[in-house]
């Protein structure tokens, strides 16, 4: 007979790294400010968050969070399905599904749960999904629980993505889930080739635009939007934690679509519903971006090109991104780690990524980009980020 827990006995990896000293996970930031951070008492430039427009420290975001507490409290203490459901909650659907172009849009905890709540109720016995090899895991994930046929590609590759469709017994009963903007290297999908094998195979399309929204397009829709095909894809899920400055997630389709969804989704159902102050901080940050995407697109595009050059420019090679995620590919485990302590020492934080969130050899830097953040900033993070990769050999 074997413990069950004889795996995590087992297991020491991350024990060493701890004693090393270059364990690079579950850092505890003394406090977050946007584009800077205290860390350990310090300052430090904040290049691996995911806040792309800068509004998680905006007076009137934080004035709606603050209010909702006030007024609701801080827990609904209960699923959207049962005892859960506030009429903040519904006013966000409203507001996200005329923002989204879409008939209606359903919320759920966490942008994870969407996902998983999502395919697992859509795709059931005899269906097939098709999926990008490095689409998100909370995809992954849930075509793992759901009763279909996964089907994956190679990335963005839509000669093997034609060929595994060939292989598709009943394309109408297909659903094709594709990040918009694939969230560690930072590239586009290739929607506009995505949606000619649509027409040509007539499978269902949903876009995980978690990193998308509020980033792409020219008012902030999303990937679709950028390459002029929202009429084309299906469903497009989104999350709160990035631009939208707050906890969640939400999927926007078609009514009736959402409507299933909203009634057989165990991750739903079975899920306590965001806090109030989560829902307000949303309807907030959509206020602003009504009033100020203009500006803050100009600004988050910008910083972007800004560092893709000067990274470019220093010799980094940052892939393919086409994104405010600009990783710097390394390629060595442990050459990674050391880049990004060296960084962390000087200063700037980032995240190193690993297998088996890339391939082996595309381990890396993954740096990502601010509305907020200053030029002058932004220089101090160059100036840094080109020393220590001289330092540890990464260029």
């Amino acid at each position: 007979m074997v413990d069950i827990f004889k795996k995590a006995f087992d297991w020491q990896e991350a024990r060493v790294a701890q004693r090393e000293g270059w364990y690079p996970y579950f850092r505890a930031l003394d406090k977050s400010m946007g584009p800077k951070a205290i860390y350990k008492g310090r300052e430090i430039i904040m290049c691996g968050s995911n806040n792309y427009l800068g509004l998680t420290h905006h007076p009137k975001v934080k004035e709606a969070a603050l209010k909702a507490v006030q007024e609701f409290g801080t827990s609904c203490s209960g699923s959207r399905f049962l005892n859960g459901t506030l009429t903040l909650h519904e006013d966000v659907e409203r507001r996200l599904a005329k923002f989204m172009k879409r008939e209606s849009a359903l919320v759920f905890s966490t942008g994870f749960q969407t996902n998983l709540g999502t395919i697992t109720a859509l795709v059931g016995r005899g269906d097939t999904v098709v999926i990008d090899k490095t689409d998100h895991a909370s995809i992954v994930d849930g075509c793992y629980l759901a009763f279909g046929e996964t089907k994956r590609y190679r990335h963005n590759d839509m000669e093997d993505l034609e060929r595994v469709l060939k292989d598709v017994k009943d394309p109408e009963r297909c659903l094709l889930i594709v990040d918009g903007v694939f969230s560690m290297e930072g590239d586009l999908a290739n929607l506009p080739e995505i949606v000619k094998l649509k027409k040509k195979f007539g499978f269902r399309l949903m876009v995980d635009d978690a990193h998308g929204v509020g980033v792409m397009g020219e008012h902030g829709r999303g990937t679709a939007e950028h390459f002029g095909l929202e009429d084309e894809v299906d469903l497009v899920m989104g999350t709160f934690s990035k631009s939208f400055a707050s906890l969640g997630g939400f999927i926007a389709g078609p009514d009736q679509v959402i409507h299933w969804i909203k009634h057989h989704s165990r991750a739903m159902i079975f899920s306590a519903a965001i806090p109030a102050s989560n829902a307000a901080t949303v309807l907030a940050v959509c206020d602003i971006i009504e009033t100020e995407y203009p500006q803050l697109r100009d600004r988050l595009w910008a910083n972007t090109k800004k560092m893709q050059a000067g990274l470019k420019g220093a010799g980094f090679d940052t892939g393919h991104t086409q994104s405010p995620i600009i990783p710097i590919l390394v390629g060595d485990m442990r050459k990674t780690f050391d880049f990004y302590l060296g960084l962390l020492q000087q200063g700037v934080f980032v995240n190193p990524v690993i297998p088996p969130a890339v391939e082996p050899n595309r381990t890396m830097i993954r740096t990502s980009y601010m509305a907020s953040h200053t030029n002058e900033i932004l220089e101090q993070a160059l100036g840094t980020i080109q020393a220590v990769g001289k330092a540890t050999g990464v260029i």
